[in-house]
């Protein structure tokens, strides 16, 4: 339908791009319409979003003019950047000032800005409580984004800021699931203690994105968290003995022990499970199941999810 409103979607093929993407498309009644951005239009997920209905466009979020083009016309856009891919803050920090900029020139009515918080709000870098990475960082892919935050305020874009919670997926595609040691047994390593975290089916980010751009205005300024359930590692580890039918024992580590894995990322990890621990309250009060479900009906608890994706959890 022509007089659809048009959600520009950044990182359409990634996890919450995609998410954001589907969640639209699915709902044959939206007052909306998706222009699915990707540097890649010819793979099999672009593929997948253009026979959903949605335009494919090819752009680049380290080239703003290709963003500009992007929005050109848009009623509204997500804004994701892809720390994983190159491990570089600053990368990130230079692409959310360009996604603001762009935006303002589009003049776009409504975006909603996947963000983080700036840990270092909570432990200045010259708390040695954790250590400092990268010369200026406590948590490298939270803190650029949430200082990139005042780009999208200054310039005055009408911005809802998300933050998302623990992707469950990452037991599936990042490795963290249980592990067998030598007894034989399987463990949940967290560096959580017995605080609850905040965790979310990848998926419902989208779902939930989607609700905030149907309520429009009354979301603008304002910082969402989202979230399917808040757990300790003990009640992951419960969950995934019940869904497996395999005991799974959470095996809680220190920090420092975690930070020393030597996985790529492990020490800034470390450090995000480290502030989400000692700052339980400050991330939990931000990332509410409630509102969350609200604004996604359809939103999954850590059973549910489980429920649907356990056996793709390699038990290695």
């Amino acid at each position: 339908m022509p007089d659809k409103k048009i959600i520009t979607v950044f990182g359409a093929t990634g996890a919450q791009g995609g998410g954001v993407a589907r969640a639209i498309l699915q709902d044959s009644n939206s007052e909306f319409s998706v222009r699915a951005v990707t540097r890649n239009p010819g793979s099999d997920k672009a593929r997948e979003l253009a026979a959903m209905g949605a335009e494919i466009v090819t752009a680049d979020i380290d080239d703003k003019e290709s963003m500009k083009r992007a929005l050109d016309g848009a009623y509204g856009a997500y804004f994701v950047t892809f720390f994983w891919a190159h491990f570089s803050p600053e990368k990130e920090y230079a692409e959310a000032k360009s996604m603001a900029e762009a935006a303002k020139e589009a003049n776009l009515k409504h975006v909603i800005w996947s963000t983080l918080e700036d840990t270092r709000k909570w432990v200045p870098l010259d708390d040695d409580r954790m250590p400092t990475l990268q010369e200026k960082y406590k948590v490298p892919h939270f803190d650029a984004k949430g200082e990139a935050d005042h780009f999208f305020s200054d310039l005055g874009v009408p911005t809802t800021f998300l933050r998302a919670s623990f992707y469950w997926d990452n037991f599936i595609f990042f490795g963290m699931g249980p592990k067998k040691v030598s007894d034989g047994k399987y463990y949940l390593t967290l560096p959580m203690g017995d605080k609850k975290m905040a965790g979310i089916a990848a998926e419902d980010i989208g779902k939930c994105a989607y609700g905030i751009f149907k309520r429009g205005k009354e979301m603008i300024g304002k910082t969402v968290g989202v979230a399917g359930d808040q757990l300790t590692g003990q009640e992951m580890a419960e969950a995934m003995t019940k869904a497996l039918g395999q005991e799974v024992t959470y095996n809680c580590v220190s920090p420092e022990t975690y930070r020393g894995f030597g996985f790529p990322g492990a020490d800034d990890l470390g450090n995000m499970f480290q502030f989400y621990r000692d700052f339980d309250e400050v991330c939990n009060s931000v990332r509410d199941v409630s509102y969350s479900k609200e604004l996604n009906p359809a939103l999954k608890s850590f059973e549910m999810w489980l429920a649907e994706k356990a056996k793709q959890i390699p038990m290695e």
